[in-house]
This record gives structure tokens, C-alpha cells and sequence, in this order.
């Protein structure tokens, strides 16, 4: 689903060069649910947004579903990453001033899909998440959580080959983060595909993976015996 071999990123000034990743070696497969932890500066930011299509990487290979996207231009990444990649952000990212169908539709809108495909996807994503008679409700509307749960939904509405998650939690009180979490686990049981990035060590134990990025590198610190055979460390 995932691969990348030798992924470098080095960003480079005038005065300075800095390596925020040093070759790192990554294998997803099918169906898992990684959770990547790491101290402030480590590298998570910048790897999240290589992962995504988001950011350039300097040297290396990266696989996504198949398709190498070295050499990619803006807008070949752009179609990739609209159909092969589902965002949730910790802020949310919801348009206020449209309502919840809304929010999930736009990005379907760029996949070309007819109004009926696209009111299939959008409400059946709502009913995953809970909260499909409030697809007419603004996100103002909604509680913290439940804004959350939107993101999931606009997520996994586009059928993706793999959920990327950032601090998905990291916003909400404790009892909203945990049902967030119980949603994205019965998701991943479903059959989809997560990487997290989270701060939360007891969240990351939870998952079939915990992968820790340090100095720009890589390592499993811990599979559960749920997960799959570790592929690749770094």
C-alpha cells in the first residue's frame, strides 16, 4: 500500500542544512494501522506531508498503492492525492459556512463522480460516523467531536487507499478523543488503511503498530500480536 526506501529530506539555506529525514525505510500494508510517535523536531511534520503528496522529498523512493510519485508535478500529485489519500487533520479543516454534506462533497466533486455516486458516498459515510441526520447542520453547530467525526467521514467518503491522520485527537477532551479513537479502530477493522501521528503514547500502544521517529529516523518499538508481519524498520 505503502513503501518507501531511502527517503531523505534536506532543507538548505545560504548559512545551514538540515537533514529532517536520513534515509528511511517504510512498508505499509494493506489494512494496518500504524501510529507514528516521536518528540517535537523529530521529523513527524515533514514526514506526514511527504506521505500525503504534500512536500518534496530529496532523495529516495516512495511507492503509493503501486505508483511511484518521484519526479511527480503539482497537479499529477494533486490527482493522487485526491484518489488515493483521505486527510484528518486535528483542526478539523471544515468549511463553516457550508453544511455537513456539503463539507464531504467537494472533494468528490474533483473525482468527477455523478450526484448520485456522490450522495451514496457521502451518506453512507455520515451513517458510518453517527451523524447522518445532521448532513443539513453547519460545523458550528457541532461539538468538537463531532466536527471530528465530519473529518473522518469526508475521509474515507473517497474510498481511499490510505487514511492519514494528524494528532486526530489532539483537540478534544478526553472522552471525545476516545470515542474518535474507538470510531478510527472499528474503520480500520472495516478494512481500511491508517497511519496516525499522534504525541499520545497510550493511543499509539492501542494500534497493530507503533512505529517512533527520532532524529529523522525510523523504528518499530512495538507490534501487537493483532498487527501484521513487521516488513521494514529504519
Amino acid at each position: 500500500m505503502l513503501k518507501m526506501q531511502g527517503i531523505k529530506k534536506v532543507f538548505r539555506t545560504e548559512l545551514v542544512e538540515t537533514h529532517a529525514l536520513k534515509g528511511v525505510d517504510l512498508e505499509i500494508k494493506k489494512g494496518e494501522f500504524a501510529a507514528i510517535t516521536g518528540p517535537s523536531g523529530s521529523g513527524k511534520s515533514t514526514f506526514l506531508n511527504i506521505m500525503g503528496l504534500l512536500e518534496d522529498f530529496t532523495a529516495g523512493e516512495y511507492l503509493l498503492d503501486g505508483i511511484s510519485v518521484k519526479g511527480m508535478g503539482d497537479d499529477q500529485k494533486s490527482r493522487l492525492r485526491n484518489e488515493k489519500i483521505g486527510f484528518i487533520f486535528q483542526s478539523f479543516n471544515l468549511l463553516p459556512d457550508l453544511p455537513l454534506y456539503d463539507n464531504i462533497d467537494v472533494p468528490l466533486r474533483y473525482r468527477g463522480l455523478d450526484k448520485k455516486q456522490r450522495h451514496e458516498r457521502i451518506m453512507n459515510a455520515l451513517e458510518t460516523v453517527g451523524l447522518a441526520n445532521r448532513h443539513k447542520h453547519l460545523p458550528t453547530q457541532l461539538s468538537g467531536g463531532q466536527q471530528q467525526r465530519v473529518a473522518i467521514a469526508r475521509a474515507i467518503a473517497g474510498d481511499p487507499a490510505i487514511i492519514l491522520a494528524d494528532e486526530p485527537t489532539g483537540n478534544l477532551d478526553s472522552k471525545m478523543a476516545e470515542s474518535v479513537m474507538q470510531l478510527l479502530e472499528k474503520i480500520n477493522r472495516d478494512g481500511a488503511t491508517i497511519i496516525m501521528v499522534t504525541h499520545d503514547d497510550i493511543l499509539a500502544k492501542r494500534v497493530g503498530r507503533h512505529i517512533q521517529i527520532s532524529d529523522g529516523m525510523l523504528s518499530d518499538i512495538s507490534e501487537n500480536i493483532t498487527s501484521q508481519p513487521k516488513v521494514a524498520t529504519a
